[in-house]
């Protein structure tokens, strides 16, 4: 999927399940939201590959913070306050790159078998 590009229908459908904003999912995609919104008007587009990755890391990344949460308000607050373990970071602003999602994902592991640092 990721290869082939994923369609903006089930981007949609992703997008409905990770707490971002629509603006935040530009950011991340490096893409402006004007380009994004466009997007959604065509009826066949696919993201290209690396969008396309970026997306899966992002709903993996959703899929363990609501489990760890008990609410997606929970997981949002979270992803957008200082965090000590993470060097006071914005968890959210760590997700731009695969190093820093990697990081935020041990995070949320050690929050989910009750390790707080």
């Amino acid at each position: 999927a990721i290869q082939k590009g994923i369609s903006f229908s089930f981007f949609e459908h992703i997008q409905k399940l990770v707490p971002l904003h629509e603006d935040e999912w530009a950011e991340f995609l490096n893409v402006s939201l004007k380009t994004l919104q466009r997007n959604r008007k065509a009826s066949d587009f696919h993201f290209k590959p690396i969008h396309s990755e970026k997306i899966f890391e992002l709903a993996e990344v959703s899929q363990l913070g609501l489990q760890v949460f008990d609410s997606p308000e929970q997981f949002r607050d979270w992803l957008n306050s200082p965090n000590l373990a993470l060097a006071n970071h914005l968890p959210k602003n760590l997700l731009q790159n695969s190093y820093g999602k990697e990081l935020v994902m041990d995070e949320l592991h050690r929050i989910d078998h009750g390790i707080f640092t």
